[in-house]
């Protein structure tokens, strides 16, 4: 396994182990849960708006692999402050990533940490795992 592959795999497990916006809020201002039905990942996630309308957080809780728990982390981390338009384009970006089967390798500077998780494309049956906060987040904004 290469050194990049190591360090991927790190921030992975370590997102996984102490997961940046775990724990839901008691406002619901936009709010999705998704099931993985394949494998029994599950994710409620919601989309914290500022007054300007920009992303102000995203609270989440689940459960599942170390797959959906850190591609939920990495969403949190990467979303806040962005507009709504932002985290749409990086929603797409990262879904285009996942469908490629690797051939297409995600883009760090728009997606940040989240280009970790590039290599589960390789692996159709993880790709649901790693997509599913992703998906609530898209379903959460068209509620917003």
């Amino acid at each position: 396994m290469s050194d990049l592959q190591n360090l991927y795999q790190e921030l992975i497990l370590d997102h996984s182990r102490t997961p940046h916006g775990y724990g839901l809020r008691d406002e619901i201002p936009a709010q999705s849960h998704q099931l993985n039905p394949t494998c029994g990942d599950e994710i409620t996630l919601q989309v914290h708006r500022s007054a300007d309308g920009a992303v102000e957080a995203i609270a989440w809780e689940g459960h599942g692999c170390a797959i959906s728990q850190a591609s939920a982390s990495l969403l949190a981390e990467l979303a806040e402050g962005l507009s709504v338009e932002d985290l749409e384009i990086r929603i797409a970006a990262f879904r285009e990533a996942m469908r490629s089967r690797g051939k297409i390798e995600p883009d760090e500077e728009l997606l940040g940490d989240a280009a970790a998780l590039g290599g589960v494309s390789k692996y159709v049956a993880r790709v649901k795992c790693a997509m599913l906060a992703w998906v609530a987040a898209e379903d959460a904004l068209t509620r917003s």
